[in-house]
């Protein structure tokens, strides 16, 4: 019997969710929210929607929860980025290691589909009413009682709700005032990235090319629409930031003098003031997300290194999960309390298994190297990959 009927014809267990963060985690709780029947308003500290973002992998476990949120949106998506079917490792050299068949779409239901984080948030943004979404809203901090929150931004403005949701990143104003935890982790690992209108000459054959160095390697994605997303990362104990765009790019060229030259092309090709330069970050996982009427979604609440590219794809389980805890819920703490118990622990597992990827990345891996453990490794990595990747919404199982 499917009890869903009821519970979704009565009347939501809040009315007015305010949301902190127009990401694409925002976004996407906006979406699966609003379904509920809920007053959702988003608030997005910039100024205006406007190409930024890297390219990101939607694996099937993500994909999966975006279907279920949205139903048919990822047909959108798979037209505006790039379904994967082959991948590449080379060396530096450019000469060929292995290529791949991808094998998702068989094994899980869903492909790997890569696109630019820019567009992925014009298609969300393009499943809400224009104005729930509320731009040059800078959070600058809330306070709750029994009844509600009071959130409050720059300027002198405030707004009230019944539930704020912090889907406002790694580095979360809501996160911060719940738990005090300052700066996030530096994990070792620095990043430079950057998407341009480019078609680099190996996607003829393949839409995933993957660079291994000497402690550093590189991605090039084919993210859609002509556009290329290529990201390098590096080994570095310390880091430190370049004083100007130009000394970005300078910087990044220098790490990769020894690359063959179809690499450093596409670094050369992108204008110095698109190339992002930062450090790679995480968080200690949290024992709860949640405290009174606020509650934390996506990197503000389980924030990971990139390695295996779950950081998007948690993010929209957070987000259908978070909906389905409202439909089942008799109120608004059994819900936050449900919503706890089906991610924080998910979430751990995958934040520890992405930041030793990182460092696996640079052959910084503290397991032992030897061919039955390689072996043992091997099967692990089959089983937690299914796990990973099978993740199945009740709505579409």
């Amino acid at each position: 019997m499917n009890t869903n009927l009821t519970q979704k014809s009565s009347k939501p267990i809040v009315e007015k969710v305010a949301i902190v963060g127009a990401g694409p985690g925002g976004l996407a709780a906006a979406i699966a929210l609003r379904s509920q029947g809920i007053d959702v308003q988003v608030y997005e500290k910039a100024q205006e929607f406007r190409p930024a973002g890297t390219g990101l992998g939607l694996a099937p476990n993500g994909l999966s929860s975006l279907d279920a949120i949205a139903p048919g949106i990822v047909e959108t998506l798979k037209s505006s980025g790039c379904e994967v079917h082959h991948t590449i490792l080379k060396n530096i050299q450019g000469e060929t290691l292995r290529t791949n068949a991808t094998k998702y779409l068989e094994n899980y239901g869903q492909p790997l589909l890569t696109i630019w984080w820019y567009r992925l948030q014009q298609v969300l943004a393009s499943r809400l009413p224009s104005d729930i979404i509320h731009l040059n809203h800078r959070c600058i901090g809330f306070e709750q009682d029994e009844n509600g929150v009071e959130i409050h931004f720059d300027g002198e403005k405030s707004v009230y709700a019944d539930l704020l949701i912090g889907a406002d990143g790694v580095n979360s104003i809501i996160r911060e005032t719940l738990f005090g935890e300052g700066q996030p982790n530096y994990i070792g690992s620095m990043c430079w990235r950057a998407v341009i209108k480019y078609h680099h000459e190996l996607f003829n054959d393949y839409e995933l090319v993957f660079v291994k160095g000497n402690q550093q390697f590189m991605y090039i994605l084919n993210v859609g629409g002509g556009y290329t997303s290529w990201i390098s990362r590096k080994f570095s104990p310390e880091y430190s930031l370049s004083h100007s765009a130009d000394e970005v790019k300078s910087r990044i060229l220098h790490e990769l003098a020894d690359w063959d030259k179809s690499f450093r092309a596409v670094v050369e090709a992108t204008p110095a003031e698109q190339i992002w330069e930062g450090p790679i970050c995480d968080r200690p996982p949290l024992t709860q997300w949640s405290q009174g009427r606020v509650t934390l979604l996506g990197d503000a609440a389980h924030p990971m290194a990139p390695a295996m590219g779950q950081g998007a794809n948690t993010t929209f389980e957070d987000a259908y999960e978070l909906r389905e805890c409202f439909s089942d819920s008799a109120n608004l703490q059994e819900a936050l309390t449900s919503y706890e118990q089906r991610r924080i622990e998910r979430t751990k597992i995958i934040q520890a298994r992405s930041a030793l990827g990182e460092m696996r990345y640079y052959d910084l891996d503290t397991v032992a190297s030897t061919g039955q453990t390689q072996q043992r490794q091997m099967t692990l990595n089959d089983d937690f990959h299914k796990w990973l990747y099978d993740f199945k919404p009740s709505a579409i199982s």
